[in-house]
């Protein structure tokens, strides 16, 4: 009986190497899809008052779980059963990320938000609204790109054991949702942090020269994270092209990958914005 047990915890330490080797593994090959996730989910979790800012982002860690939870499964079930449905899946949330990131572009040098009056009821009203708007997007987004984190972290499990592929996918997800968020509420809150080091110090000395720095620091950092987060947005959609599109796999081969990545993912997305801008005008032209 004792000697049956044993075997069992020997079974599970065999197992937990072997896992804490692929989840390794898994991790460095998705740190780059990661990095980009930090990116957009860092732009898209500011720009909120700072008593929203951990609210909003409790909300979309709770929502990228929530997406970990359905992905990991289907992915899964889709691998063992019909694996060309992943390719499909992760096509057409590249061209969802193209179209929201050169949706941005365009905004940006557009479509400039006007002055307008209202009172204050009005205007929380629509700051709740955009609130909402937000965290629904900042979740669809997280959601495209956690299906290419579980692709990948699921691709480089792919001759182990179902056990091992699946506890290795379920703690890249888990690891890539508390670490991508819980870097993103250290940069929300650099100033919060900066005003208590600035008290602590009394304004000077050492302590509060970091606090002034942390303090002027966070806007540029958030203008920095929109700029990079739009890039990452389109260069994420072009690399689902590229990779999982054999004609743009092998089209364009002296380009460096990086340059194609981006162009194909701009492209796709000043489509989609075309298309989606056309249906809206012709929607607008029959409720005349």
């Amino acid at each position: 009986m004792a000697s049956g047990f044993f075997a069992i915890l020997d079974d599970i330490a065999a197992l937990m190497d072997d896992v804490a080797v692929t989840s390794k593994v898994a991790a460095s090959k998705t740190a780059g899809i990661l990095g980009d996730d930090l990116a957009v989910n860092a732009e898209k979790a500011t720009g909120f008052v700072s008593s929203r800012e951990l609210p909003v982002l409790w909300s979309i860690t709770k929502g990228s779980l929530l997406n970990k939870l359905i992905i990991v499964p289907i992915a899964l079930v889709l691998n063992a059963f019909f694996p060309v449905a992943i390719k499909v899946v992760l096509v057409l949330g590249g061209f969802y990320l193209a179209y929201e990131g050169v949706e941005k572009i365009i905004e940006y040098f557009f479509h400039h938000p006007e002055a307008s009056h209202q009172n204050v009821a009005e205007t929380n009203q629509d700051a709740a609204v955009a609130e909402k708007a937000k965290v629904k997007s900042a979740i669809m987004t997280d959601f495209i790109l956690s299906i290419e984190i579980v692709i990948i972290a699921l691709g480089s499990v792919l001759d182990q054991t179902l056990v091992i592929q699946i506890v290795t996918v379920a703690i890249v997800a888990l690891l890539a949702t508390i670490g991508v968020y819980g870097i993103v509420a250290l940069i929300v809150r650099m100033d919060d942090m900066g005003y208590k080091l600035i008290a602590f110090a009394k304004g000077k000395g050492f302590f509060a020269g970091m606090g002034n720095v942390l303090v002027k620091s966070l806007p540029i950092m958030i203008r920095v994270l929109s700029v990079v987060g739009t890039i990452a947005l389109i260069l994420v959609s072009g690399g689902i092209f590229v990779h999982n599109i054999p004609y743009f796999h092998h089209i364009f081969p002296g380009i460096p990958s990086i340059v194609k990545e981006f162009a194909f993912g701009l492209l796709a997305g000043l489509i989609l914005v075309a298309i989606m801008m056309g249906v809206k005008k012709i929607v607008s032209l029959f409720k005349r």
